[in-house]
């Protein structure tokens, strides 16, 4: 069965009249009726009640109308999607930071599905991020923390849960054991991002620290997560958190990274897009694959 039969019956069956049905079809009218034969001599059946004065669909005519049309109809979808991705050359994607490994095996599964799309890579405050992806300067951006409710302009799609360790000096004295609770850090300094820079990880981790019983030491105010890390590893007693992605690719011989026991700390995030193309569609289908991957990792 070729989508040329199917597209000659449903365009007859429209048109009731093989001569009307050759001129849409820009075919000759021979061509027409021999591709529809083919169709019968196929599913060996007649599709057409033929008479010199009328042509009429035969009852398995009838019923196998809607199922051609569902075929055509998914041609029509797929050329429309292809036509898309050809017309496109640039995907400009808000990021966050932290991401790791997981930014890289992103990127690699969208542009192996997607070679001719150039990825536009664009750090921004999670305001500035939202209001791009709204009024379209951005097409897509992932979102931590609480996960927003779908608005008219944007969806907002859970990938994966952003696991969150302790850095701490080597030489302290918990950096020997290969778990730590929240409680055995309440007598530390605390070393964090200002919250107005990053609310829902500032919210989340002081949160903890109450839930575990304690308000924590505040330590001074991080820069970059290079200075928090240097001034930790310098020996003053102090921690911080990183996420596990980036742990795993600092090396740094003065500092050692601990993951919380249970329940542990996580950040969930989200892919935030306006309402999906095949473009989001494909990047949310490589983000999954990712989350997937690196969650794999953890355990």
């Amino acid at each position: 069965m070729e989508l040329r039969q199917l597209r000659c019956f449903v365009t007859v069956a429209e048109e009731l009249h093989f001569g009307r049905a050759a001129e849409r079809l820009l075919l000759g009218q021979p061509a027409v009726s021999q591709q529809v034969r083919r169709l019968e001599r196929e599913l060996k059946t007649e599709l057409f009640d033929r008479s010199p004065r009328h042509v009429r669909l035969t009852p398995a005519g009838e019923r196998f109308l809607p199922a051609a049309r569902r075929v055509l109809a998914a041609e029509d979808a797929a050329r429309a999607v292809a036509a898309d991705l050809a017309a496109t050359t640039d995907f400009r994607l808000g990021t966050i930071t932290g991401l790791g490994d997981r930014l890289d095996r992103i990127l690699d599964t969208f542009q192996q599905r997607t070679p001719a799309v150039r990825v536009e890579l664009h750090a921004l405050p999670v305001r500035e991020r939202l209001a791009e992806l709204a009024d379209g300067r951005l097409d897509a951006a992932f979102v931590r923390g609480a996960i927003p409710e779908d608005s008219a302009e944007l969806r907002f799609v859970p990938v994966w849960d952003e696991q969150l360790v302790v850095a701490l000096p080597a030489r302290h004295p918990l950096a020997e054991q290969p778990g730590i609770d929240l409680a055995d850090l309440a007598d530390l300094p605390l070393r964090l991002v200002a919250r107005r820079e990053h609310p829902a990880l500032v919210d989340l981790v002081l949160g903890a620290c109450r839930r575990a019983g304690f308000t924590p030491v505040p330590g001074p105010a991080s820069s970059t997560l290079q200075d928090t890390l240097a001034a930790i590893g310098a020996g003053t007693p102090m921690w911080t958190v990183v996420y596990a992605a980036n742990a795993r690719r600092t090396s740094h011989p003065r500092i050692v990274f601990r993951p919380l026991r249970a329940p542990g700390l996580a950040l969930p995030t989200a892919l935030a897009v306006r309402r999906t193309g095949p473009l989001q569609r494909l990047l949310l289908a490589a983000c999954r694959n990712a989350g997937v991957s690196c969650d794999d990792q953890d355990r």
